[in-house]
């Protein structure tokens, strides 16, 4: 599918490739480039402590390959003292289902077993060092071309459901944050700290399963509840998947 350029999400532009992993990351990188002053993530309207809402995430679990080197790029970020990411914290969203109060368990049922019937296979992506939006600081991620195609398939029966997403999949920016800003300060103070960290090596990060959660805000974090999994469907051969363009 295309891509589109919109101002409301980061990068707003897409890169000019879904597939290579140096185009994207160098893509985010620009982006960030252009960003004069970071802004407080927690800012957020609608959102309050009480707030809870449905969500389609990627997780990763507290022992991979990726907590470990999340936490040295955190350690080498101290100074910048914004909010990390806890080590059983990260994960890859790829939309919003609802509010709580206005989606039943039927609802969530239903929307989980049309996914499952429509799982597509297993993937491995590659978390890139490093860059940042306004407001956090995050891995690039490649190939965007599977999330695409899982965003696609949620959509559709999310749409199905009765459950749209609030954003298309054209306007999709896979990442996976580390830290939050908290507070407003000049994004090259950032870009210092993070130059350094971009020779680090790439970390792949395998993905097996697609949950579907009740986020929440816990002081200065987010937190989440499992509601459903849905297994992604093993690979049979080679998979399309990751070597064509979207």
């Amino acid at each position: 599918m295309q891509l589109t350029t919109d101002p409301g999400v980061f990068p707003p532009s897409p890169p000019p490739s879904t597939t290579d992993p140096t185009v994207i990351a160098a893509h985010d990188w620009a982006a960030f480039a252009a960003v004069q002053k970071m802004t407080n993530h927690w800012d957020r309207p609608g959102w309050t402590e009480h707030t809870r809402a449905y969500y389609w995430m990627l997780t990763l679990p507290e022992d991979a390959p990726l907590v470990g080197h999340m936490q040295q790029c955190q350690h080498a970020l101290a100074s910048l003292r914004f909010d990390d990411i806890a080590a059983d914290g990260l994960h890859l969203t790829l939309g919003r289902i609802g509010l709580v109060e206005d989606v039943t368990a039927g609802h969530l049922d239903r929307l989980a077993a049309a996914a499952q019937g429509r799982a597509p296979e297993r993937f491995t992506l590659r978390a890139i060092p490093l860059a940042a939006s306004r407001g956090a600081i995050r891995y690039s991620v490649a190939p965007w071309t599977p999330l695409i195609n899982l965003h696609q398939m949620l959509g559709a029966v999310g749409a199905e459901s009765g459950l749209p997403f609030r954003k298309p999949s054209a306007l999709l920016r896979p990442h996976i944050g580390l830290a939050y800003a908290n507070r407003p300060l000049p994004a090259d103070q950032v870009r210092a700290a993070l130059r350094p960290l971009r020779d680090l090596d790439t970390v792949g990060v395998p993905f097996q399963q697609l949950h579907l959660v009740e986020l929440r805000r816990e002081g200065r974090a987010y937190r989440w509840r499992t509601v459903h999994s849905v297994n992604l469907t093993p690979a049979q051969g080679n998979s399309p998947l990751h070597g064509q363009p979207a």
